[in-house]
């Protein structure tokens, strides 16, 4: 009897990162990390096959602890991505009054996606960040103050809570892009996406220009262009780059060779199948 995937996800139960990946395999034995980190370890360790993170929503941008740890570790690797709608819950105790709640917990992301909501309903209510979304309806629900958690349908079941409020995001469609990280990235699909970060020795102008018009000048389109903080001092900044095509692209070989030829870091984070439908 063949034993089935093992895969990571940003846990624990209740989180839209299991919703993910769920959405991904759900024939899959699905393993809960408490951390981003976590994940991409268990993945390149072997204690899971596959590790599933967030990597942008389409409301607070990039996860930034994802963007990291593709800048910082050379394994994992991208070999597919998901989108997922996300719909995020007001959930209380069962016998929580409205006009009582003095906390919302959540993760940082729903906290900022849900924003306008909080600052409407709960003005002066505090809001604590959680590891997680499920996290913040478990740590709701132990409380013995008046508290409520942002979080979803599926947290509401396991840890029985009452939704109180329904679809609070700021905006709709609120969406959230996820990769899977693997030992390898995927083979050419013939409509595939090739993720990278790169950085300068040096500062001087047109230097980012430069790299930017090999890809076009090659007809290459860029789908995500955005900058994250090299950490090694001010002003010094890690280009992050989508582009549509596949790394064994004999277009894309080439134009990825020179841009790395005119960089100081450079790294690829895997190419993978676009997102349509279904990963497969």
């Amino acid at each position: 009897m063949s034993m089935s995937k093992r895969i990571a996800y940003l846990g624990p139960p209740g989180t839209f990162a299991e919703e993910a990946a769920l959405l991904y395999d759900d024939k899959a034995e699905l393993v809960p990390f408490p951390s981003i980190p976590a994940v991409a370890t268990s993945v390149s360790t072997g204690m899971a096959e596959e590790g599933i993170v967030p990597i942008e929503n389409s409301i607070e941008g990039p996860v930034t602890d994802t963007l990291d740890l593709l800048i910082q570790e050379t394994s994992p690797l991208i070999q597919y991505e998901l989108v997922l709608p996300i719909d995020h819950h007001l959930l209380a105790k069962p016998d929580t009054q409205v006009q009582d709640v003095e906390v919302i917990f959540s993760h940082p992301q729903p906290l900022a996606q849900c924003r306008h909501f909080i600052e409407r309903c709960f003005p002066k209510a505090i809001a604590v960040a959680a590891l997680s979304t499920s996290a913040a309806v478990e740590q709701m629900m132990s409380e013995p103050i008046h508290a409520v958690a942002i979080g979803t349908q599926r947290a509401a079941v396991l840890y029985q809570a009452k939704i109180i409020a329904h679809s609070i995001q700021d905006r709709t469609p609120n969406i959230t892009r996820f990769v899977v990280l693997a030992p390898t990235d995927h083979g050419p699909t013939g409509c595939d996406k090739t993720s990278c970060c790169f950085s300068f020795g040096e500062d001087r102008p047109g230097l980012l220009y430069q790299v930017l018009k090999e890809f076009a000048d090659c007809g290459i389109n860029l789908t995500k262009v955005e900058s994250r903080p090299s950490k090694e001092s001010l002003g010094k900044y890690i280009f992050l780059i989508d582009l549509e095509g596949h790394r064994q692209d004999t277009v894309v070989t080439e134009v990825l060779a020179k841009a790395q030829r005119m960089t100081n870091l450079f790294r690829i984070f895997g190419s993978y199948p676009r997102y349509k439908n279904k990963p497969r």
